[in-house]
């Protein structure tokens, strides 16, 4: 009998033993398994880019030819994009971020209003270069029309590379996009483990995979293990309370940079001017200076009708009012996002003004 007894705890003891093993080994596919249909569903837009490159070996991080991979080849280069959301993909465009143009930020703007729109569409990424990424997501994020999350990402190294980083920052960016905690941030930019915002950050480096960088404001959140943490929030005006609205527009106002450096001359100036500017960002030195042989063109072009704002070469820092200089004021927008708001912004009004306020809300 006591033979019997202990055959049987035996018994017991593997039974619950083999019980405990097939918990662990069938609850983590259970969670794989839920079904695609109740997934949220994410619509991602490539424009090409590095993230979309090919080179001639796996260790050619530079001199790549850009924006060769089309979006389904995207998608498909990262499978566990499947287990996060239904993924849909479009082509905008397949440039180099070099050659985005007025007409590409506006096809993709109403593209991404129109998806967002979709009740069954959680949200949208876009895959860019990285040479001007920011300036699109700055545009998003002044002209999108919803709160759901929108993020733009790309990759440093291009597809072929063996160290490519497209598709992790890809599935993290879907990750975010799919996120109901990223609503509400206005468009992100994420890249590098980083979600930062499109209004604080920018491209710091020409070459390093940590380059988008928010020097004066630090990142929104990170990701961990695939999984978004957000700390901070953005206070400047986005996405539904700006008064900026494509929907209608077929162009932009034209609006130039020009670079501040020791002995400039005007000419460039008035060569923007005459090519017919309707706005002219002073990539200012320091704080937004002006030397003394661009005022005199500087001040034409102001009294010309053409609206101009200062900023600084710097890329960081506010520029002060100061009685030697002339234009308004771009707070602390860097040359670029300056262009981006001053175009917005005259589409809405020329008056100076009113454009001032702008610049110091968006």
């Amino acid at each position: 009998m006591r033979h019997n007894r202990a055959h049987m705890s035996n018994y017991l003891d593997w039974l619950l033993a083999g019980l405990a093993l097939c918990l662990f080994s069938v609850t983590p596919a259970m969670a794989q398994s839920t079904s695609p249909e109740k997934l949220p569903h994410v619509a991602v837009l490539a424009t090409g880019g590095t993230i979309a490159g090919t080179a001639g070996s796996e260790t050619q991080t530079t001199g790549y030819k850009p924006g060769v991979l089309t979006a389904d080849a995207l998608l498909k280069s990262v499978p566990s994009l499947g287990k996060i959301a239904q993924v849909s993909g479009e082509q905008i465009s397949n440039v180099g971020s070099e050659n985005i143009t007025n007409d590409i930020l506006l096809k993709l703007a109403k593209r991404v209003n129109q998806l967002l729109a979709q009740p069954d569409i959680a949200g949208v990424v876009v895959t860019h270069g990285t040479d001007t990424l920011e300036e699109t997501a700055y545009f998003l994020d002044l002209v999108v029309k919803s709160d759901k999350p929108v993020v733009v990402t790309g990759s440093m190294r291009p597809s072929t590379a063996i160290s490519a980083d497209g598709p992790s920052n890809l599935l993290q960016a879907v990750t975010v996009a799919a996120s109901p905690e990223a609503r509400g941030h206005g468009v992100m930019i994420v890249l590098n483990d980083r979600i930062g915002s499109a209004r604080y950050t920018t491209k710091t480096n020409g070459t390093s995979l940590d380059t988008f960088k928010g020097n004066d404001s630090g990142y929104l959140g990170t990701l961990v293990d695939e999984v978004p943490h957000f700390e901070t929030s953005v206070l400047k005006r986005n996405t539904t309370s700006t008064p900026f609205d494509v929907s209608k527009l077929d162009s932009l106002p034209e609006v130039d940079i020009v670079y501040g450096y020791q002995n400039d001359g005007g000419f460039m100036y008035d060569a923007a001017v005459a090519h017919g500017a309707k706005g002219i960002v002073v990539a200012g030195v320091g704080a937004g200076s002006e030397s003394l042989l661009t005022l005199p063109s500087i001040k034409k072009a102001i009294a010309q009708g053409v609206v101009v704002v200062r900023s600084s070469r710097t890329g960081g820092g506010f520029v002060p009012e100061d009685p030697a200089y002339v234009g308004l004021l771009g707070d602390d927008l860097n040359p670029q996002k300056a262009r981006i708001l001053l175009m917005l912004a005259l589409t809405t009004t020329k008056d100076p003004a009113s454009i001032q306020a702008m610049l110091h809300e968006f």
